[in-house]
């Protein structure tokens, strides 16, 4: 189902302008804090009007510069916050029926029994919501939203407040979602972690405008987009397939048009599609094809362009057969090396850089 979003307005200093368009079963909207994310999903639930523009989910014009304004109760969007926003005096049962009561019966398609399987939620229907963990709390939020069968589900960084196990248990549950209900979902997040494990396209957003947009795998290889994604956390998304398991080493081949990356313990089967994020700074570059290395991944590319510097450091990006691959390195190798756009190198990744926070199951 197509997502189309025009919203224009102001408020106070900010100004928002944002024009997208998407297809895919999740949409992240990624950027800074006060970049203007959490006020396109409250414009595509209702919760603000924008002053020009317009925003339609499928067939369903939600609002636009005709006059077409449908209002928050019959849009039928699910709306997962950062906290979950539960009923203090309700039981997590009558929490998770409670978004049914504003979608008719005819509209409604989500089956309850389906729905606590998915979130495994059966042992908690009797307990009150203090008593719920974080993580808890958020799935039976996630289950509310999709219970009211939604058209659309906006998730506003609904790991934000948890710590890090509780995050890694609403990621799973998540892809679950996004592979099995497949309703679909606007996420919002700061992570680039999340969204490479999740999203299929990204939407970076960057003082109310849209410095970017388009798959995940693109927009990460591009440099002029570098100091939006973040330079710490910055690198290269590339999009493989599991090759072969190594069961004794404990090791997965994973192939790309560029070449293999070895990676510890995927769980994946062969031939499984796998997004695999490369941060900058866990790659060396080399002009000669070094021996006796304990670095397992050594992928032949051409340098394809050299960053502006950030003190000591510069990126590098390095095609690898279509693939963009980012190093990050010091000015002195780009002069001791001679790099330069056109020179022939090897980019150097360890195996254990590519850990479970890596890894995304496209």
């Amino acid at each position: 189902m197509k997502l189309d979003v025009d919203v224009r307005l102001r408020q106070g200093a900010f100004t928002l302008d944002v024009q997208f368009a998407s297809d895919a079963p999740v949409t992240a909207l990624f950027g800074r804090s006060g970049s203007g994310k959490t006020t396109v999903l409250n414009a595509i639930a209702g919760l603000i009007e924008p002053e020009a523009g317009r925003i339609a989910v499928g067939d369903t014009i939600y609002f636009d510069g005709n006059g077409a304004r449908v209002p928050v109760q019959h849009r039928r969007v699910g709306y997962v916050f950062q906290e979950g926003r539960l009923l203090p005096h309700l039981s997590v049962r009558r929490n998770l029926l409670y978004g049914r009561f504003f979608t008719d019966e005819a509209e409604r398609y989500a089956d309850f029994d389906r729905i606590i399987a998915l979130l495994d939620l059966g042992h908690l229907l009797p307990r009150r919501p203090q008593g719920l963990s974080g993580g808890e709390k958020q799935r039976v939020a996630i289950g509310r939203a999709l219970l009211a069968s939604p058209r659309i589900l906006l998730m506003d960084e609904p790991l934000a407040s948890l710590d890090t196990p509780r995050k890694a248990e609403i990621l799973y549950y998540v892809e679950r979602l996004r592979d099995e209900v497949r309703v679909p979902i606007v996420y919002v997040s700061h992570a680039i972690d999340e969204v490479v494990r999740l999203a299929d396209t990204v939407v970076l957003l960057s003082e109310g405008r849209v410095a970017g947009a388009g798959p995940i795998s693109a927009m990460a290889g591009r440099m002029e987009l570098r100091p939006f994604l973040g330079r710490f956390e910055g690198g290269a998304v590339i999009e493989t397939r599991v090759a072969a398991h190594d069961l004794e080493w404990g090791i997965t081949r994973l192939d790309f048009p560029g070449g293999s990356l070895y990676a510890p313990d995927v769980d994946a089967l062969v031939g499984e599609p796998i997004r695999v994020r490369i941060r900058a700074r866990d790659v060396s570059l080399a002009t000669e094809r070094p021996q006796q290395l304990s670095m397992q991944n050594v992928v032949t590319g051409v340098v394809l362009a050299i960053g502006e510097p950030s003190g000591a450091s510069v990126d590098v990006q390095v095609d690898a057969a279509g693939t963009p691959i980012i190093a990050r390195v010091t000015r002195k190798a780009v002069a001791e090396l001679g790099l330069a756009p056109g020179k022939p190198v090897f980019a150097l990744i360890k195996s254990v850089a590519i850990d479970r926070h890596s890894v995304g199951y496209a």
